[in-house]
């Protein structure tokens, strides 16, 4: 069979589960769907070994004065969030602006409208942080539709799948390996653009600063383009209320850029203050952020793996597969 067609039928076999899986948590209710998507989440952190080991590994690196229980609680923690952003995301379809506030509500929106007012458009600094493809979505249906940068997934059926979700309230995504033009013409537009800022990344597209102490290369992208554009940068994220049982969409007042008149220094400057946001809330909820993404796998020249076979020995591996999209 040619490579073609077998790209063609892998693609196809990839895409009828997640589809089936999306529809089948969409037609359930609210509650139901976040039932089943915690359950498959509690499969996941017993199967999977690997992003498991991780999660421990970037705990111990990160607050070394946990308790392994304390470790233990936070990882399983995170893949309960994982399992919530599923059952969410499944249902974008049913969201409209005359239910969003029985999911998400605003605290804090005075902020971003401050910002938006300026007319220079919002760069609204993000993470990983409970279920943030909700963060987005609810922005759009709320009447505050945004351009955010996402990372296409290899299976191309996929992709246009999860974009399709993503692009149901009026949001547009851009491809973050095509970004630079595209995000400069919508903030010259006076329009928002949302980008997540807190995974690893390659020496020749960040910069190195300190994240829990240690240096994580960053993305230099958000500061780039605030200083380019004059844009106002505010972080806005999306944190799960368990007593409220829903969430609620946090914008902090707008960060104030460094500037210098060196633009290589305003940019290392401005991306550690950006990263610093990241890192506060990271701590306030370590149980919603992202651990069982490598962040410190990039190192600086000279410096050894910190996820090396040595390092991660502790736990078993597992051949099931939990994608997280970054």
């Amino acid at each position: 069979m040619p490579a073609g067609k077998r790209s063609t039928l892998r693609n196809a076999f990839e895409f009828i589960p997640a589809w089936v899986l999306l529809k089948l948590l969409g037609l359930l209710p609210r509650w139901a769907a976040l039932c089943l998507s915690k359950l498959i989440a509690q499969a996941a952190y017993h199967l999977h070994g690997r992003l498991r080991r991780v999660g421990h590994r970037n705990l111990e690196l990160a607050i070394p004065e946990l308790s392994a229980d304390q470790r233990r609680a936070i990882v399983k923690g995170v893949f309960l969030n994982l399992g919530r952003l599923l059952g969410e995301f499944s249902r974008f379809p049913k969201i409209t602006h005359d239910n969003i506030t029985k999911l998400v509500e605003y605290d804090g929106f005075e902020n971003y409208q401050r910002a938006s007012e300026r007319g220079r458009g919002v760069l609204m600094l993000t993470g990983h942080v409970g279920a943030w493809e909700l963060c987005a979505f609810a922005q759009g249906v709320y009447g505050h539709p945004l351009s955010f940068l996402v990372r296409p997934l290899d299976n191309p059926l996929l992709d246009r799948m999860i974009n399709r979700y993503r692009e149901l309230s009026g949001n547009r995504t851009i491809n973050k390996n095509r970004a630079v033009k595209s995000v400069l013409e919508v903030l010259r537009r006076g329009k928002d653009v949302g980008m997540l800022i807190d995974v690893n990344t390659l020496p020749d597209q960040g910069v190195f600063c300190d994240f829990f102490g240690l240096p994580a290369c960053s993305t230099t992208g958000l500061a780039v383009f605030a200083l380019r554009a004059d844009a106002p940068v505010v972080p806005g994220f999306l944190i799960w209320d368990e007593r409220a049982r829903k969430h609620r969409l946090r914008f902090e007042p707008e960060i104030p850029l460094i500037r210098t008149g060196d633009f290589k220094e305003e940019v290392v400057l401005n991306t550690a203050r950006f990263t610093g946001v990241i890192e506060e809330y990271a701590r306030r909820y370590p149980d919603q952020w992202l651990w069982v993404h490598k962040r410190w796998h990039t190192r600086p020249q000279g410096e050894a793996d910190l996820y090396n076979a040595e390092q991660m020995k502790s736990g078993r591996s597992s051949s099931v597969n939990l994608a997280v999209q970054v």
